[in-house]
């Protein structure tokens, strides 16, 4: 899609919004949305493109119909049932609820290689949730394998997240948040710094401080993804199992840290020793 295509669309449906008397002006739009009201203000005079974040957070407060803001389909605001013409009021809600399509971590290596074909994605298990900004969007669900984002995240988690268009990736992907990342490599999930702007890469980095960073040119990655919420086990023991091992892990990791200066001390005090004695020969 072109992106003067999608600011128009947004345009109008700001100018929706003013006639329907759900906002006062597009000021009030931006204090209600917590983005700098001159944000808007440029949007609507066609200094400015629309960008992601703020469709999120327009969102998140009012019924956008994200078929018509991304596509042109249907009417502007899912309330709008007087401005659907083309689609039967009683297919409404399986047309604008959006399925999230799941990507266990056995299919990944597939899904590398065939996320853009139609056929492949709508073969993937789906399911919805019942929060309100996952009723339209484009969301995924991603298995978590290894240890490289602990503590944050953990093996077997199962990650939702909101699909960042590549014509908003230099402007829309924040650092320090959380990203899953589809590359030429594979799949990774990521705290990301961006610097696509400056040097065409995005530099991945873990949370389990083991790991080193990693550096990933911008040629090379194929889909972003924002991590915006997580399933986990369910713990049945009244005391957090996970929480105790890291503790265990922490307290052997001091242990071997006071042990490794102790030796050290020793080895030093050996040398000198040593030193002495070849002194007291000579």
């Amino acid at each position: 899609m072109k992106h003067n295509e999608l600011t128009d669309r947004f345009k109008s449906i700001v100018r929706h919004l003013k006639e329907e008397k759900l906002i006062p002006s597009a000021r009030q739009l931006a204090l209600k949305i917590s983005v700098h009201p001159q944000c808007i203000s440029d949007i609507m005079t066609g200094k400015r493109a629309v960008n992601s974040d703020i469709i999120h957070k327009c969102a998140q407060h009012f019924d956008i119909n994200t078929n018509y803001l991304y596509r042109g389909v249907g009417c502007m605001l899912l309330t709008d049932e007087e401005n659907i013409q083309d689609v039967d009021c009683s297919d409404k809600k399986s047309e604008f609820n959006e399925r999230i399509a799941y990507v266990p971590y056995e299919v990944q290596a597939g899904y590398i290689d065939q996320f853009h074909q139609d056929n492949y994605v709508e073969e993937l298990v789906t399911f919805s949730l019942p929060d309100p900004r996952y009723q339209h969007g484009n969301y995924r669900c991603f298995d978590v394998i290894g240890d490289s984002m602990e503590p944050s995240i953990y093996s077997g988690d199962k990650l939702i997240c909101q699909n960042v268009e590549q014509q908003y990736w230099m402007s829309s992907i924040k650092n320090n948040y959380v990203y899953v990342i589809i590359s030429n490599e594979g799949v990774v999930v990521k705290r990301v710094i961006n610097r696509i702007s400056q040097d065409g890469i995005l530099r991945l980095i873990s949370d389990n401080d083991f790991y080193p960073d990693i550096e990933l040119f911008a040629g090379d990655i194929k889909e972003v993804w924002l991590v915006t919420s997580k399933i986990s086990s369910f713990m049945q023991s009244p005391n957090n199992i996970r929480n105790g091992l890291d503790k265990v892990v922490e307290t052997l990791k001091d242990t071997i840290t006071d042990q490794s200066k102790m030796i050290q001390s020793l080895n030093g005090t050996i040398e000198k020793m040593l030193r002495q004695n070849r002194v007291s020969r000579v």
